[in-house]
């Protein structure tokens, strides 16, 4: 039987798609897509693929502790056994963390422990490094420093712009999380 995810996402939701559109495979079911952004694009997305779809933005609470709670509720509603962030630019609190302790689930543009944050692509590449990658990781009360689940490296070349370094890191994530994901569900089984 697969396990009930939902998944956080703020933006584009490339990888909320690429979540969906690999689910069976994965063991998962994605009940709803939680986004914090009215205009993310990756509403459009939910919509397309049948998922669905609640929106609360920040600013319509009165406090950070409403906004989590009606985000919990919202898990609730739908029996969500984990959570799924993919692209979800909020950091979230230790109470909401503890709620679904070991099962948060964090995708990285970097290869943790290194550039940590929401620009880890630009950092990599503006630091010079010549290898960077995609980290899978638990989500604990720090910023990017939970348990590592997954990496892949990829290298740098000197005629990488940012945009294609975007590219593959992109290219990269899309296989990493469902394979990543595929092994915490089969270890949960």
């Amino acid at each position: 039987m697969a396990v009930k995810a939902a998944v956080l996402a703020s933006g584009g939701g490339s990888n909320f798609e690429n979540l969906v559109r690999h689910a069976g495979g994965i063991g998962i079911d994605i009940e709803v897509m939680v986004t914090d952004q009215q205009d993310a694009h990756a509403i459009r997305r939910a919509g397309r693929l049948g998922v669905p779809v609640r929106v609360f933005q920040r600013g319509d609470f009165e406090s950070g502790a409403a906004h989590e709670h009606a985000i919990t509720e919202a898990l609730h509603e739908f029996e969500v056994e984990y959570v799924l962030l993919a692209g979800y630019m909020r950091i979230l609190s230790r109470h909401f963390i503890e709620t679904y302790e070991h099962r948060i689930i964090n995708l990285h543009p970097s290869l943790l422990p290194s550039f940590k944050g929401k620009n880890g692509i630009a950092d990599a590449y503006d630091y010079g490094v010549k290898v960077t990658g995609v980290t899978v990781h638990f989500v604990d009360s720090g910023i990017d420093t939970g348990e590592i689940i997954a990496q892949e490296a990829i290298e740098i070349s000197e005629n990488d712009t940012l945009e294609v370094l975007e590219e593959k890191i992109h290219s990269l994530e899309y296989e990493l999380y469902p394979k990543a994901l595929k092994k915490v569900i089969e270890g949960v089984e």
